[in-house]
């Protein structure tokens, strides 16, 4: 049941972030309180699931996952740049999540 709640973690914090761009430095109100839910939620999850994951896994999967879905978020629906560094950078973040989870 941990890895649900770490999945549905990643969701949200997915979720929230992509309402913060689009809330435009809380200017703009349902994407603001959008935002603020997604984040609670995220977090809510995320401690449910540190139960029985250890936190380096479990914090690494997080942000790794987090970094592809909101980067591959950018670039195809906010039109944000992509180069072979940013590819590249991405894809050793992940290889180092495997290798936390390796070790």
């Amino acid at each position: 049941m941990s890895w649900i709640y770490l999945i549905l973690a990643i969701m949200f914090e997915t979720l929230a972030t992509t309402l913060l761009k689009m809330s435009h430095g809380f200017s703009l109100l349902l994407p603001s309180i959008g935002t603020f839910i997604g984040y609670i939620l995220c977090f809510l999850f995320l401690s449910y699931a540190l139960k029985s994951i250890d936190m380096s896994i479990a914090y690494a999967i997080w942000c790794a996952c987090g970094i592809l879905l909101i980067s591959t978020i950018g670039i195809f629906f906010f039109h944000e740049s992509i180069s072979t560094l940013k590819v590249v950078s991405i894809v050793l973040i992940i290889l180092g999540t495997v290798g936390l989870k390796l070790a």
